[in-house]
């Protein structure tokens, strides 16, 4: 039988590190005594095998066995790419 893992989407924060992204991942709750709506950022670090992972990109995660000290979830697929990464490059051609 096949264990169901805690899936999660979010936004890539850093690809500096090999085979490493960080992904800040949005939750929103209620606060207890003041009932204010309170949103929470979590960074996450996620296991990128490929590396086809850029700063900006929205990515689905997944947890999975520790990898690392710090490192708990691996990267299904990126949902979608951001556009930074597209100007940069179109803007290098130019020069």
């Amino acid at each position: 039988m096949e264990k169901m893992h805690k899936s999660l989407s979010g936004r890539v924060v850093s690809h500096k590190m090999s085979k490493t992204v960080v992904v800040a991942v949005e939750s929103i709750g209620s606060h207890k005594k003041y009932r204010k709506t309170i949103r929470r950022i979590s960074n996450l670090k996620a296991h990128d095998e490929s590396g086809a992972c850029r700063a900006g990109d929205i990515v689905k995660i997944v947890e999975c066995r520790p990898l690392s000290k710090t490192k708990h979830h691996r990267v299904i697929e990126v949902v979608s790419r951001s556009g930074l990464a597209e100007v940069q490059a179109n803007d290098s051609n130019l020069q």
